[in-house]
């Protein structure tokens, strides 16, 4: 195991004649190329519901995982520059793209090029992961660590039980999962505040102390430890973020947000 209405609201703009969409993403179609219209209005009342929930500004990185490739799951929706200084994510070998999101095969990862010593907050970070595999495997789904006191680990149902740890030494929040289904949040909100959530209920919290920010990339689908990708997860990813952390409310809020973008795409478990 490793422990290591009508109307346009802000941002959205109206075309004579089109289908109006929130600036931002109408950003995101444009560098993804995406053109079916039930996947942009699936991004767009995404992007409006995490704005009017006031959790937009907490975002450093969303990967909606939509479009069914490489080219159009690579793209940060809070920031849609094709570069590494906009978190565009990078996939290694072994990924298979699809219209349901983005499966690892055992032995991959993708590099956000996100290092949480520089873009993040020592007591307010969040990292989330929407599975859409069953397993009950030693995966990690959202990993980093640069030393034994400075990690953070999404690890979704290893033998029964999934791990949260963020920005702290080893102790983890933990919760008995009877599956690996859905989307789950780990997050800390204070130096002494940590908690778990899985669609929508939090599902663990604990008191342990905030100790570092890793100093290296976060991946997706692999813990890295040091530079080095271990613990490969074979979790389809339907969505990930990263960011600050969010209040009790602000995760529900978001929950409801990211399950509505699922059910009108018709990949939600």
């Amino acid at each position: 195991m490793s422990h290591y209405g009508f109307g346009f609201g802000i941002g959205q703009v109206k075309k004579a004649g089109a289908v109006s969409y929130d600036t931002d993403a109408q950003a995101f179609f444009t560098a993804t190329g995406i053109t079916d219209t039930t996947q942009k209005s699936a991004v767009n009342q995404l992007v409006l519901d995490l704005k009017s929930y006031n959790i937009w500004t907490k975002m450093k990185a969303v990967y909606p995982m939509v479009g069914g490739s490489s080219t159009t799951h690579k793209y940060n929706l809070v920031n849609s520059a094709d570069s590494d200084a906009a978190f565009r994510i990078s996939f290694s070998t072994g990924w298979t793209h699809s219209s349901t999101g983005a499966t690892p095969n055992g032995s991959a990862y993708a590099d956000t090029f996100l290092t949480p010593s520089t873009s993040l907050s020592l007591n307010s970070t969040h990292v989330s992961y929407y599975s859409r595999v069953n397993s009950n495997a030693t995966e990690i789904e959202v990993g980093v660590a640069s030393s034994s006191t400075a990690a953070t680990i999404l690890e979704i149902r290893t033998t029964g039980v999934t791990y949260y740890r963020v920005n702290s030494a080893v102790a983890y929040v933990t919760y008995t999962d009877s599956n690996s289904l859905g989307f789950y949040v780990a997050n800390r909100t204070a130096s002494n505040v940590i908690n778990g959530w899985k669609n929508g209920t939090k599902v663990g919290t604990a008191t342990t102390l905030s100790t570092s920010l890793p100093s290296v990339k976060l991946y997706l689908a692999a813990l890295n430890n040091s530079g080095n990708a271990q613990n490969y997860s074979t979790k389809q990813c339907a969505f990930a973020s990263i960011g600050d952390g969010l209040t009790d409310t602000e995760a529900a809020n978001f929950n409801t947000a990211v399950q509505a973008f699922q059910t009108t795409l018709s990949r939600n478990v």
